[in-house]
């Protein structure tokens, strides 16, 4: 098992800040194991701590602040990169003012730093964060995605309209070797049509040739570039820095196209939202059960199979949780960025259909009209015969989960009515009532005659 990590030693490095332009010494000093990153305020009363935290953010202006109450570190992401590209997990961080220095715009100064203080195994194992689904954000052009992987690798597409930076890509898997050799020299940079305008906002004002590439009208300001495509490589960087305020690694393919630090603290957000610092919610939590509730019946994929007539790519219930036959059901849609429909419906955006939530829906219905479905044997088959009072609320994206709750509200003989309630987060993404004709399933023959019949019916909505 991986141990966690610290530093051997104290270290120091000095200089001004970025944006306040104070004049700033940090110092790292070893943590305990399971104490994860802090930050402590000396130049104020009684040392207050700021944990580097998701949760801690105060400020995305042009870069990384945290803070708890009124006492904040300003630009945490670059020195943030360097301790995750070194794989540290526990360390503190003394400053004396209220920014980190900026030093030459990189990650560098930090992890040389850190490689002289030494980087040491602790007695614990190593925490991460594991995904067994997509999480999905996407803000107007912005988007980001992790998928599951066994470690970490980060993806970057940048655009910009200026002849010297263009479109750049870079896509890495990060360990402390490839990181001190591929990313931590990469500078950050800025445009020097936006330095009056940043200046006016009370910004940039330690900035400098020496700490940051400048691109002006015809290109760019500085000596040179350190590599071809520096510039999306510091984007890299920052991603990896502002995903270490998660408090633990991450175990992931991050792909993130024309992101920033306000996207990637909302993305950090929705993966702590989705994974709970690496654990799944449980079935109970998903469907809203109390705690000590006892487990309801549930259909796992297989046996979903053997009652609903829908296969792959249709098949769109990954699992029932709970139900009551002509009563109530609750099942769930894992949705994820393979779905064969999002390489066609609106690509650049990938939003699930709202016919297919529909079909979503009228499938978890369906299982409402079978017998005692843990046998595996259905009662009857449902035929998709309309629609009434339709609405959707809300997007579905890639990581989101399906949760559908419907419930008889007519019963016939050979038809019924059912209402159907879809949520994703809490919230009602789509809700409809539906009609169906009710079909006696007598034999083997005949049950699978008829769904095949029933497929085909309800197929073509």
């Amino acid at each position: 098992m991986e141990p966690q990590k610290t530093i051997a030693k104290e270290a120091t490095f000095s200089g001004i800040g970025l944006h306040t332009g104070n004049l700033t010494t940090i110092t790292f000093k070893p943590g305990p194991p399971d104490s994860g990153i802090v930050f402590y305020r000396v130049d104020l009363p009684n040392r207050p701590a700021i944990k580097a935290d998701i949760d801690h953010v105060v400020d995305v202006s042009r870069g990384t602040t945290i803070g708890v109450d009124d006492v904040k570190v300003h630009t945490v992401e670059h020195v943030l990169a360097a301790i995750a590209g070194l794989n540290i997990d526990n360390i503190n961080i003394e400053v004396d003012a209220n920014e980190i220095p900026v030093g030459d715009g990189s990650a560098l100064p930090f992890m040389t730093t850190l490689k002289k203080a030494g980087v040491v195994e602790q007695d614990a194992p190593r925490n991460y964060i594991t995904l067994d689904r997509p999480v999905f954000y996407k803000s107007d052009d912005v988007t980001l995605s992790v998928l599951p992987a066994d470690d970490l690798r980060l993806t970057m597409t940048i655009s910009y309209d200026h002849p010297a930076v263009g479109t750049q890509y870079a896509s890495f898997n990060i360990t402390p070797e490839l990181f001190e050799r591929e990313i931590a020299p990469a500078r950050t940079f800025c445009f020097l049509r936006d330095v009056r305008m940043l200046q006016q906002q009370g910004l940039i004002k330690g900035g400098s040739l020496e700490n940051a590439v400048v691109i002006g009208d015809e290109g760019i300001l500085n000596d040179d570039l350190r590599y071809p495509d520096e510039f999306v490589r510091h984007k890299v960087l920052d991603l990896l820095g502002d995903i270490y305020l998660l408090g633990k690694p991450v175990r992931g393919h991050i792909i993130g196209v024309k992101s920033g630090h306000a996207m990637h603290v909302k993305f950090s957000q929705q993966i702590k939202k989705e994974v709970l610092n690496g654990r799944r919610p449980s079935e109970e939590e998903v469907v809203g059960a109390k705690a000590g509730q006892a487990r309801p019946p549930a259909l796992d994929v297989n046996m979903i199979m053997k009652v609903l007539p829908h296969r792959f790519p249709f098949l769109l219930v990954d699992r029932i949780m709970e139900y009551t036959p002509y009563n109530h059901v609750t099942g769930i849609k894992n949705v994820t960025v393979n779905e064969p429909f999002f390489q066609g419906h609106w690509p650049e955006m990938p939003v699930m259909p709202g016919v297919l939530i529909i079909e979503v829906m009228a499938q978890v219905s369906s299982v409402l009209v079978f017998g005692n479905g843990n046998e595996g044997e259905p009662g009857k088959v449902a035929y998709f015969l309309g629609i009434e009072n339709a609405k959707f609320r809300r997007v579905v994206v890639p990581g989101d989960q399906i949760v559908v709750e419907a419930e008889m509200v007519q019963l016939r003989r050979n038809a019924c009515k059912v209402r159907a309630v879809a949520q994703v987060d809490g919230r009602v993404a789509a809700e409809a009532e539906m009609l169906f004709s009710l079909v006696d399933v007598e034999t083997e023959e005949g049950s699978d005659n008829t769904r095949k019949h029933a497929s085909g019916k309800t197929a073509s909505r």
